[in-house]
């Protein structure tokens, strides 16, 4: 929350300005280990801390979604990565437009006005997983609300089902092969990521924030695991109101 995004910068800052609260702090060596034994508990803390939020409501209720790549090797390296296999797996990130090696991180976030959106569901996957399979996942619970999404979320079975639920799913226009849009496409399609564009603005924070896309010193799939929901945690804190008063 300090800056301090590799945890070794943390633990010297701990050592050398927080003596008094932590007098019984390891060596580095030592720290690690015991800071990857919990990984798993920094899930349970993300909402723990959204409860600490008011929701919007009415109107102002909408639902963005997307997904940024968590990158433990890149490009010509990935093929040959082999930290934690059983979670995590080869890729590619059309934004960045470069194969890698990692997971995926997907937030479902509540569009707020003038503010960043505000978290509602953290999920992870395996970098090779299509992010609509992690909207289909969640869609049962989605309803009276419209979700905004990119071009990788278009599905004619999605879409009926969270119509069905009062929550229409809004994209751009996917143009077809040889297909040219018209003005009706163009301004949809501009309406839509506008409204969406947000929750970019919320990975560029966390990123910004905490380092988060870039894992490559991540030796294990605890460490991988501490990385991956331990920074979003540290991310959900910095936008408390308690943390903002």
């Amino acid at each position: 929350m300090n800056g301090y995004g590799k945890v070794k910068d943390a633990h010297e800052y701990t050592r050398n300005h927080l003596s008094e609260w932590f007098p019984n702090l390891p060596a580095y060596a030592a720290y690690i280990q015991r800071l990857n034994r919990p990984g798993s508990v920094f899930s349970h803390l993300l909402p723990r801390i959204q409860t600490d939020f008011t929701l919007p409501h009415g109107s102002e209720f909408i639902r963005l979604i997307d997904s940024m790549p968590i990158m433990t090797a890149k490009a010509q390296r990935s093929g040959g990565a082999e930290v934690a296999r059983e979670i995590a797996a080869e890729g590619y990130n059309s934004t960045k437009k470069t194969y890698y090696y990692g997971l995926k991180l997907h937030v479902l976030a509540l569009r707020r006005n003038g503010r960043l959106p505000l978290p509602d569901y953290i999920g992870v996957t395996a970098a090779n997983e299509a992010d609509i399979s992690v909207l289909k996942e969640i869609a049962d619970d989605l309803y009276d609300t419209p979700v905004y999404a990119d071009k990788a979320y278009i599905a004619e079975t999605l879409n009926f089902l969270l119509a069905e639920q009062n929550s229409p799913l809004n994209t751009p226009v996917k143009k077809k092969k040889g297909q040219h849009f018209g003005m009706t496409e163009e301004i949809l399609s501009t309406a839509v990521s506008r409204v969406r564009q947000p929750i970019e603005s919320l990975f560029n924070w966390i990123e910004e924030k905490t380092g988060i896309q870039t894992a490559s010193k991540v030796r294990s799939t605890q460490g991988l695991l501490v990385h991956v929901f331990g920074k979003p945690a540290a991310a959900m804190l910095m936008l408390t109101p308690a943390f903002n008063s």
